[in-house]
């Protein structure tokens, strides 16, 4: 449904530390800048941009949003949050773990990028 997700940022260098470790523990290779300035990941078929706001006002974090990754395991959506928690970001919600949803069990973990987005890794466990 989606073909790429664009957040804001008031300091790129500091989202590509965050953002290369955060993406770096799914396998995915380091952000590109492109011409216009924008911080750029591809991986698993989608893209995820970091851009300073066009209008020129500051970058703010979406009140009730949440940006979701997928993840092949808990195994790796756990190196993904210590990644994010180790250059930068912080835990959000309830800590990383296992919960019982309508839709069946998934592991689930929380983080703020420096800027304030918050973002989640997601993958079903067992049927």
């Amino acid at each position: 449904m989606f073909s790429h997700m664009v957040v804001g940022s008031n300091d790129l260098a500091t989202s590509k530390t965050f953002y290369d470790a955060l993406f770096g523990a799914m396998g995915a290779e380091s952000g590109k800048t492109d011409a216009l300035g924008r911080l750029v990941y591809a991986h698993r078929g989608g893209r995820f941009v970091i851009t300073k706001p066009i209008n020129g006002d500051p970058a703010t974090a979406a009140n009730g949003g949440t940006i979701g990754f997928a993840m092949d395991s808990p195994d790796e959506a756990k190196a993904w949050h210590e990644a994010g928690v180790t250059h930068g970001g912080t835990s959000a919600e309830n800590p990383p773990g296992e919960r019982q949803t309508p839709m069946g069990r998934i592991y689930l973990a929380y983080l703020r990028d420096p800027d304030g987005n918050k973002l989640c890794a997601r993958c079903k466990v067992g049927d």
